[in-house]
């Protein structure tokens, strides 16, 4: 499936989470890079705001090189009362409905699960699982009424089970499984949702890396410890997310890798300003 991308999204009215830095903040710049207005959410408005950098404020910034609407949403998505006037302030800021919502925004706390506390495991199902449904939820009506949406859910190969034993773990090791379980179940939510949602026009899709991308928060977690083999640039994962932005009726409720979607589907990878991109060699 070759799709060109030039401006293919002029238009669209698009909701990206997680878009202060990393992943998010690449997805956003490329969804305005191909013509989409584009509402950005995260906690961090303002430059200075999180040890590990990046800002609304700043992506905002990048994309206004690009000439469509670009807004900013300072919310925090572990609070319920908070995350729920998301969506109604982005189809306010856009000026209509949400056409395309990309469930990015991620709590990954890594340690050992003998002493992991409730607290942090409610945080993590709360942001990583309960918000993107209850964003989902509040975008379907006007999705319906238009007959035509895009839901992404941007999800983890860290999902699948540990084979073994014996159990050849690279770090973090088990110390994931709390986040793990938190994308295997988003993983499941995407599929029914894409089964109740068939033939209403609304897509519903999640994508994972096949390798780590290194994001500020993932070199965080994982520092220096993963070999050239195991990391995915921003530019290829970012190509497999717009891919499901722009799929097909018939490609719902499916989890997918960038990877896979690139080969699969004869994609050429392009910058996050919509560019044809290279690999830089090693």
């Amino acid at each position: 499936m070759t799709q060109d991308t030039t401006g293919r999204l002029g238009g669209r009215r698009a909701l990206v989470t997680g878009a202060s830095r990393g992943i998010g903040a690449g997805v956003a710049e490329r969804l305005a890079a191909e013509g989409a207005d584009v509402v950005l959410v995260a906690r961090t408005l303002e430059p200075g705001g999180n040890p590990l950098g990046g800002s609304l404020r700043e992506t905002a910034e990048r994309l206004e090189a690009y000439g469509t609407r670009v807004e900013t949403l300072a919310a925090d998505l572990t609070d319920e009362d908070d995350r729920a006037r998301v969506v109604p302030a982005a189809a306010e800021l856009l000026g209509g409905p949400v056409d395309v919502l990309v469930n990015n925004a991620a709590a990954a706390i890594y340690q050992p699960m003998a002493d992991f506390s409730l607290k942090r495991r409610r945080l993590t199902f709360e942001v990583n699982v309960h918000a993107p449904m209850d964003l989902i939820q509040a975008a379907l009506p006007g999705m319906r009424a238009a007959g035509q949406g895009w839901i992404v859910n941007v999800s983890s190969a860290s999902a699948r089970h540990f084979p073994g034993p014996p159990f050849e773990l690279v770090e973090p090791g088990a110390d994931l499984a709390v986040y793990a379980a938190s994308k295997a179940a988003l993983n499941r939510l995407t599929n029914g949702l894409g089964a109740e949602l068939h033939g209403s026009g609304v897509r519903v899709n999640a994508v994972q890396p096949r390798a780590a991308v290194l994001s500020e928060g993932a070199a965080e977690l994982v520092g220096d410890t993963l070999r050239p083999d195991q990391v995915e640039s921003l530019e290829e994962m970012v190509e497999g997310v717009l891919a499901l932005c722009d799929c097909p009726e018939s490609v719902t409720g499916r989890t997918t890798v960038s990877l896979d979607l690139i080969r699969d589907w004869d994609l050429t990878v392009h910058g996050l300003d919509a560019r044809p991109w290279e690999r830089t060699p090693a």
